[in-house]
């Protein structure tokens, strides 16, 4: 029996998989995966093939699914891939209570359009065909469209196999898709797979408001997370110059990154915004009239094809920027108090800049290996903080352990990193790319725009062929959590790479408080759409 055909099925099934609120880190995400795995279990063909369908664990006790629907021992394998966490609901205010209930939380809206941004009130005047909710563009309607994919197979109507693949974690590490390298490499052994491609299912995404085109992406963009611990040297208030100020350090560092046009590249007609600070504050865990010895911030920066050498030695760069006018900025300062001050003695200092790689091996230098190595077991030990705060816990204490060098700039590597990928010049991609053009074209009337990149992040990143061949060594070298709770699997990365393509629905407003979902293409059309493109992949 088919469940999940019709537009209005699929909408009664996103309904049912929103009302999970599968946060990120939430009970409630390994609930709904949960959810999944018993809702699949009650297929008659699960049933009889009950070792098709499987939760496999993370490392932290959460849960990816496969289900896989077999033709032949013969036959290729498209795998669908989705992820089903959602990001927080701080945003949506007094109306939190109402975010995972689409129908009761657009009906809200409804009664108060007048207060909603002039976009949104235009949505809601086509009354019916938008639904609002954290989860539903992004990207659980993605979701409800593969499953509707999985019974499709199970029906027969693809002549390949069919892998679904939904995981957690997406919108924080991506744990969920690096644990899932080797789930996939393991079912290729046991069950004899030939794995054709992957095609995502992330929604697509407005390249401006009031953006009215279609799209389908090739790739997904890459990002680093940079981050700079500055650690300056501790003074009474009342002696200023007698220390250097952290907050000073890590503002300078602000001035020289932030929005910096150095780092955007541009790709064709694709162009990556400029970094931006993603956090940025002192490490001072009390009030002391004491100054700051040691702040961080951490930036976004995102890239296309752009070598991993290239950005780290940019970011350096930035850095020992930051440094010197940090230098100038001080001496300007002291001889204009010292004209004031006429007894005052003038400090001397130089702020040094350091990688991460470079600091660990100046540390063991000068204490040895395993005094090193001890010091950061002890602090694994007793890790209670996420990965970027444990990261710069990490280099603090080499920080710490080197005080001889400050002032001094650290550059490190934070998860998460999400290398670019693209099959835009994969033919065999290309042509399916045109099979889809051609028939929503012709069927829908409607001009579906391919993107080299998808724009907002994805798990493709990890499966998809790499844009840039360049070794990614200066960003793993430098990532203090790299075989300390943190790997980058690069070897499974290579083995599993195999062309991509997402073809998602349509929505807007991915994680605010206004997300929402477009029913008529995302359920009514999307589906012949998404079958298209199965076919396509599958063709011989």
């Amino acid at each position: 029996m088919q469940e999940w055909q019709t537009k209005e099925q699929l909408t009664e099934l996103l309904y049912s998989l929103v009302r999970y609120p599968s946060i990120s880190g939430s009970e409630d995400e390994l609930a709904l995966a949960e959810y999944l795995f018993y809702t699949l279990k009650e297929k008659d063909y699960f049933k009889q093939h009950p070792e098709l369908l499987s939760l496999h664990p993370l490392k932290d006790g959460r849960q990816l699914l496969t289900a896989l629907v077999k033709q032949n021992e013969e036959a290729d394998t498209v795998i669908l891939l989705s992820h089903f966490d959602v990001v927080g609901i701080e945003d949506y205010g007094s109306l939190k209570n109402l975010a995972f209930h689409p129908q009761e939380l657009t009906a809200e809206l409804v009664k108060r359009k007048a207060e909603l941004p002039e976009l949104v009130q235009k949505d809601l005047e086509t009354e019916g065909e938008w639904v609002f909710g954290r989860g539903t563009m992004d990207m659980k309607s993605g979701l409800a469209v593969h499953l509707s994919m999985l019974e499709k197979a199970i029906s027969g109507q693809f002549d390949g196999n069919i892998l679904l693949l939904t995981v957690p974690d997406e919108e924080v590490n991506s744990l969920g898709m690096i644990t899932a390298l080797p789930v996939l490499k393991r079912l290729r052994e046991e069950q004899g797979l030939r794995y054709r491609a992957c095609l995502n299912g992330e929604p697509m995404f407005s390249k401006y408001p009031g953006d009215h085109h279609y799209y389908m992406y090739t790739g997904s963009i890459g990002k680093v997370l940079p981050g700079f611990l500055c650690y300056g040297k501790e003074t009474h208030v009342g002696e200023p110059f007698a220390g250097l100020n952290a907050n000073l350090m890590v503002g300078f560092l602000s001035e020289e990154l932030e929005l910096n046009e150095a780092f955007v590249e541009k790709v064709g007609e694709e162009v990556t915004p400029p970094p931006v600070s993603l956090m940025q504050r002192d490490l001072k865990e009390e009030y002391s009239v004491q100054t700051p010895v040691s702040a961080v911030s951490m930036y976004n920066v995102h890239y296309l094809k752009q070598s991993i050498e290239t950005i780290n030695k940019k970011l350096y760069h930035a850095a020992q920027k930051a440094a010197v006018a940090i230098e100038q900025h001080y001496d300007e300062k002291v001889d204009k108090y010292s004209r004031m001050a006429a007894d005052f003695v003038k400090p001397e200092f130089h702020v040094n800049v350091f990688h991460y790689e470079e600091l660990y091996h100046l540390a063991v230098e000068q204490f040895g290996k395993e005094e090193v190595e001890r010091r950061q077991n002890l602090l694994i030990k007793k890790r209670d903080s996420g990965d970027r705060d444990f990261s710069t816990l990490l280099v603090q204490e080499l920080a710490a352990l080197c005080k001889d060098l400050a002032p001094m700039i650290v550059l490190f590597y934070s998860p998460p990193f999400y290398p670019a990928v693209t099959s835009h010049q994969d033919r065999y991609i290309a042509g399916t790319v045109e099979a889809v053009g051609s028939h929503v074209s012709e069927r829908y009337g409607i001009s579906l725009q391919t993107v080299e990149y998808f724009p907002g992040l994805s798990d493709l990143s990890y499966i998809g062929s790499v844009a840039s061949n360049s070794s990614l060594s200066p960003l793993t070298q430098n990532m203090p959590l790299q075989n300390k709770g943190f790997e980058l699997p690069e070897d499974v990365m290579e083995q599993m790479t195999m062309p991509i393509l997402n073809i998602g629905p349509l929505g807007k407003d991915p994680h605010q408080w206004t997300e929402r979902l477009e029913l008529t293409y995302s359920f009514g059309y999307l589906p012949e759409i998404v079958k298209t493109a199965i076919q396509s992949l599958l063709r011989k």
